[in-house]
């Protein structure tokens, strides 16, 4: 099983849905641009944020299995994939790719 690289490459703001429909909090997401994790398999990247997790999980399953060119050329490097939490208020865009040396990090 090969090793997942993910990139935090975009975090949006929508702040004009955010006054209209979201309840106030403290406290929603700590990923910042840049910030890199690396996944093995199944287990959550420490410090990565749950809820991103379940979106992007089952992609960085796949890549680390071998799984390659997702939906028939989506991507550049088909052994990556560009996937977004699934925060409609400040969604978070992640680079996955698959490090092809089983000891890069």
């Amino acid at each position: 099983m090969k090793k997942v690289r993910i990139t935090v490459m975009k975090v949006a703001c929508y702040k004009d849905l955010m006054e209209k429909y979201e309840n106030p909090i403290e406290h929603a997401c700590s990923m910042k641009e840049g910030m890199v994790f690396i996944a093995n398999g199944w287990e959550r990247p420490e410090g990565f944020c749950l809820s991103a997790w379940e979106t992007v999980s089952p992609f960085v399953m796949a890549l680390s299995h071998g799984a390659q060119d997702f939906y028939d050329g989506w991507m550049k490097n088909k052994r990556s994939a560009m996937i977004s939490c699934n925060d409609g208020f400040r969604p978070v865009s992640f680079l996955l790719e698959t490090l092809e040396d089983e000891n890069a990090v």
